[in-house]
């Protein structure tokens, strides 16, 4: 059984590919909203996992391979699942999004959220922030000194945090992706955005549509760079993905 780390587009259309070809595989998403991108008859299992998790999930389903199509910036799974390849050595590969190789005079490319956080990136802005939930805890702060508006994805946990986050009804909007140009730029105008603050999460997170509307627009986008870690193994191949999969099938014929 191939165990793919899923919640991601790639996932899905990995998905579909491994059911094309028969390959046994069995998804790893965390809330029931990402069970929803699957095939109703893909085998599919919710929840977060840790160390202790994980291995009941490879012992009990027989994994004899992993393939991360994880998102790029959700690193616990990813050192979690390289760390029981090791230990239970067991074939690892990562599907890596491409990075978008784009330059704007607008653009500049931050190495932390912290980072971002700064005064000369602030102070006095209308910012939009495409960051994610978890991070908006960090702008609590900021409220008085710029004007902070969120995107989230529509879920309970999500606007919880933003309300968390001392964020106003009006300061926050909850859709989720993918966004066509027309509502990003909508967006931007509506709230005269002077700043957005998003992750370099590839072309399927946004980001080089993010890129060109801000270079439009005359808005400075902060991207947040990728964490690096140290893969194994990994490819922006759909088809090495499959056939890394059918090799560490024993049964599979290639």
């Amino acid at each position: 059984m191939i165990w793919l780390i899923g919640g991601t587009s790639e996932s899905k259309q990995l998905a579909i590919a491994l059911q094309e070809r028969g390959i046994p595989f069995v998804v790893t998403v965390v809330t029931d909203t990402a069970r929803g991108m699957y095939s109703p008859n893909a085998c599919v299992r919710v929840g977060k996992l840790d160390s202790s998790t994980m291995t009941e999930f490879i012992q009990t389903n027989h994994i004899t391979a992993i393939l991360d199509a994880s998102h790029p910036f959700a690193i616990e799974i990813s050192h979690g699942a390289i760390a029981q390849a090791q230990t239970h050595q067991i074939p690892y590969l990562r599907f890596e999004r491409e990075d978008v190789l784009l330059e704007s005079n607008n653009l500049r490319i931050a190495n932390s959220i912290e980072d971002a956080i700064q005064p000369e990136i602030l102070d006095g802005q209308n910012v939009f922030l495409a960051v994610g939930y978890q991070s908006l805890h960090l702008f609590r702060n900021w409220h008085d000194r710029c004007r902070l508006y969120a995107r989230v994805l529509p879920a309970i946990a999500s606007l919880q945090a933003a309300l968390d986050a001392d964020f106003r009804s009006e300061q926050i909007v909850a859709i989720r992706p993918p966004i066509s140009v027309a509502l990003e730029r909508a967006l931007w105008q509506q709230w005269q955005i002077t700043t957005v603050i998003t992750k370099a999460s590839g072309k399927s997170g946004g980001e080089d549509l993010k890129i060109a509307i801000a270079a439009e627009l005359g808005i400075q986008l902060i991207a947040i760079a990728r964490p690096q870690l140290d893969y194994p193994r990994q490819t922006n191949s759909i088809r090495e993905c499959v056939l890394f999969c059918a090799e560490n099938i024993a049964f599979f014929n290639v």
